[in-house]
Parts: structure tokens; sequence; C-alpha cells
């Protein structure tokens, strides 16, 4: 049935009640959890003094975040301003070499924070890959390029090369480790792509100025080559209607991201809870799984706000980078669900749909889904939470499209079409309800521990059956025709700008 069905304005009223009763239970319980664990001495380490006017301690079980927002936040806002600065210098000025400038900044960047030895092993990856490109054989690059990327996440080869960077502050292995990763991701890109080119090579030198635009190289997201390339070489810099007037709201969303986030870890601490399971399993199953729920949320915004600060330079740049990833709110298929937009978009050019095609024949999306979570287990680093991780996504990657496969068959193609358009948007929610949770469970075992999973799993499907079970399952049934609601009302809107373009 189409995406347009629409359902009575009473009924999503009702779905949205429903919804919000529900967080807001959860999200109760998750606070009076937080209050009575602050002075707990598992959590002390995870719990530190905030913002002294509220009164209260903060989650920083995310070092990271603490990490960008505090210690390292005055650098990266002169390394990114001195980008900003120099790159608007050369576009009013000289817009036809203004890729070079980027290079030059981006090199004495990572020059400066990481010093020579760094430059030296990410500066011989692009030459040993740069040297397969000239050959032109796909296969020789993607057994070239992830033996590169292996260096870096395969013991005892990532050590050994690490051992020679010297120094030691807390971004240290973040900064090396994520520039190291996304150069060889890169370097592939560049390589698959100079295969594809009929009339001649690109030259290193391309491949340098792609690499080194400083906001991509130690974070991402990862452009692909032909994207980076067309849009960096053209001198013609025009902006769209009221694109300033964007970049600056999205700006100010980022900042305002970043301070309710650390409001939020003053009465929330998501992150630091779920490392005492004794404590967490004395939480009612509804709040247990609000925990489980909002550490994905987490995750995503703080992808969000990452990859939002970097694609606002970007933008400032004339490039038009990956978007941030999709909200996990409004997920509930396994084909949708990713963190990293960049890496997505690559793993699906290279390797997904370059294998899967139309992703309709089962064997083909077989093998292309065990492809992609291959690279993807190597793009992580290899261990067994990963293993895990990909072994479950893979199958619920595929497991839809059985499901979807088994349920075109007789007699249940013919019952559907027999159903109203409504009757059958409601069927496939309850489907896309159970998925959805498939799509948490699997994905809380990277982000938190493989014992909180289990954990969470047992109490949703167990202990908790059937009223949790079922009460959660049909919360979140309503959740999913929300979001069904808003895929419709977003294909109408944008079924109407193909008109008037049309026109």
């Amino acid at each position: 049935m189409g995406v347009k069905t629409m359902l009575p304005s009473y009924e999503l009223g009702f779905y949205a009640l429903t919804v919000t009763c529900a967080v807001v239970y959860s999200a109760s319980g998750i606070f009076e959890a937080s209050r009575d664990s602050v002075n707990r001495k598992a959590f002390r380490d995870g719990i530190k003094p905030g913002w002294h006017y509220f009164g209260r301690k903060m989650d920083v079980a995310d070092f990271e975040w603490v990490m960008w927002f505090t210690s390292f936040r005055n650098v990266i806002i002169f390394a990114l301003s001195g980008h900003v600065l120099f790159g608007k210098i050369c576009s009013m000025t000289v817009p036809q070499h203004r890729a070079v400038v980027y290079m030059l900044y981006g090199v004495l960047a990572v020059l400066s924070s990481m010093g020579l030895v760094y430059l030296m092993i990410i500066l011989s990856h692009c030459l040993v890959l740069y040297s397969v490109a000239l050959a032109k054989q796909k296969w020789l690059c993607y057994v070239a390029g992830l033996c590169c990327l292996a260096s870096f996440k395969v013991e005892p080869f990532s050590s050994w090369q690490s051992g020679f960077v010297t120094g030691a502050f807390d971004l240290q292995d973040v900064l090396f480790y994520g520039g190291s990763g996304f150069t060889i991701m890169r370097c592939m890109s560049f390589a698959l792509e100079n295969s594809e080119r009929k009339d001649g090579i690109y030259s290193i030198f391309d491949l340098l100025k792609y690499n080194f635009y400083l906001p991509f190289f130690f974070f991402g997201p990862v452009m692909t080559f032909d994207q980076f390339h067309a849009q960096v070489s053209t001198q013609e810099l025009r902006r769209k209607d009221d694109e300033m007037k964007s970049i600056r709201v999205h700006a100010l969303l980022h900042v305002g991201a970043v301070i309710a986030v650390d409001i939020f870890f003053h009465f929330f601490y998501i992150l630091t809870l779920p490392s005492d399971l004794k404590f967490v399993n004395r939480l009612s199953d509804w709040s247990l799984a609000g925990l489980a729920y909002s550490n994905l949320v987490y995750d995503w915004v703080k992808a969000a706000v990452m990859f939002g600060v970097i694609n606002t330079i970007a933008r400032l740049d004339h490039l038009d980078p990956p978007q941030p990833p999709k909200c996990i709110t409004m997920l509930y298929v396994f084909a949708e669900t990713h963190f990293d937009r960049g890496i997505n978009d690559w793993l699906c050019k290279y390797v997904y749909d370059h294998i899967g095609e139309n992703h309709d024949n089962i064997m083909k999306e077989l093998v292309a889904t065990i492809a992609t979570f291959t690279v993807t287990t190597l793009w992580l680093g290899p261990c067994e939470i990963v293993y895990i991780w990909s072994v479950f996504n893979c199958f619920g990657l595929n497991f839809e499209l059985w499901v979807q496969k088994f349920f075109q068959q007789q007699p249940f193609a013919k019952l559907e079409a027999k159903m109203s358009a409504a009757m059958s948007r409601r069927i496939r929610a309850v489907f896309g309800a159970a998925n959805f949770w498939a799509i948490v469970l699997y994905n809380i075992l990277a982000l938190n521990s493989l014992e909180f999973a289990l954990l969470v799993t047992k109490r949703l499907l167990l202990t908790g059956f059937p009223v949790s079970t079922l009460s959660i399952w049909f919360i979140t049934y309503c959740g999913v025709q929300l979001i069904k609601e808003r895929e419709r009302i977003l294909a109408i809107e944008e079924e109407k700008r193909d008109k008037v373009k049309a026109e």
C-alpha cells in the first residue's frame, strides 16, 4: 500500500497522546533512578560536579563529548576558525586555488596537532594506495585498501604504527585512529573513482587535496571523491537564496543542542546507569526500555551535532557534504539505520549497492550484506562485541527482505489487496514496531555492553511477558504510526514541489 495512506485525525491524536504519556512516565523513572544514585560509589567516576547553579552533579561518562566541549573546545574553535578565515579570503581572491589552500592548512593543522611522524605515516599510505590506483583494477584497489585499513585496526600492526607517534594527550588515540581510518576510506574512494575514469588518471595532488581537507580529516564524514572533486573544482561560487540564513540557523541549533545535552545530563544519568547492572535491574520494565532507547537517541544527537558542526564549516566552503544521520526516533527499518551517513553512503556506493543491485534478489542481498558488514567490522575494529553487532544487524537487514518476500506470496498478497489502505498501514505498523525494538536491542550492544543488552532483552521479552512486552509493543506501534504520518506528509510536500518544478 502507498505511503500516502491517511488515518483519521482522532486516531493519530490518540497515538500522540499515548506516546507522550509513555515517554513522560518512563523519563520520570529514569529521573528518580538518577537522583537516587548520585552518591553511589559505583558511579563515582561517571558522575562529577556540574554547573554550580543547577546544584546537581552531571553525567560525564562519555569522555569524547566532555573533551570536545571542555578541554579541547578552544583548540577546535581556533583550528576551524582559521580554516574558515583562510578559506574565505582565498574564495574571494583566487577561488580557483581554494582547494590548495584547504590542503595546506589541513597539512599544517595535522602536523601541529599530531607531529611529523604521524603525517609521514598518513602520506605513506596515500602514496601506496595512489600507486595501486594507477593500475585501474578495482579488485586490487579493494584488496590494497582493506589491507591498509586492517593495518590500523588489527593487532599487532595498529600498535606498531601508533608506537611511532610520540606525546600523550587525552584525544591522541581518537585523533590517530580517526584520521588514519578516514584517510584509508578516502584513498579507497579515490582509487575506485580513478578506476572508473576513462580519460586519463587523477594526480596525487588531487588525492592530497581530497584527503587533507581539515573539517573532514579526523572525524569525517566521508565524502566520496567524485563529489568532492566536482564541488571543490567549481570556480563560480554562488549561494542559493537564504543559504547563509540556513547556515546561521543550523549553527545556532548545534550550539543549542550542546547546551541542551549538558543540561539533560544534570538530571538524567543515562550513560552511567547501565554500568551497574545490579542497580539497573531494580528499574521498572518501562524505565529500563526508556534507558536503552535514550542511549540510542543520545548517540544520534552526538553524531548529529558533530557532523552538523563539520557540515556547517563545509557549507561555508561552498560544499554540499553528507547530511547528518536520520533521527533514530524516525527509524523502524534496518535499511535506513546508520549513525554516520558518510560511511553509509560510501558502503552503499562501493559495496552494498554494487553487489546487491536493486536489492530484490535474496541471494544477492545476502552476499551484499555480508560483504558490507565485513567491511564495517574492519572499519570499527574487529573484536567480540563488533562481531556480535555485525551478525545481528546483517541478519536484521536480510530478515526484512525475507519477510517482505514471504508476505508477497499467496494468500497474503491477496488478503492485503482486499484490505483497506488504512488497515494495511496498521498491520504493517505492528511489524514495524517489532522491528523498531530489534534495531534498539541490536545497537545497544555496541553502545553499552553485551550484558546490558541481554538484561534489557530478558526483561522485555521473558520476565516482562505478557504485560510489559505487549504494552511496550503497543506504545511503539503508536510511535511507528506517527513516523508513518510524517513520511506521508513529506511525500505529499515533495510531490507538490515536483509539480511546481515541472510547471
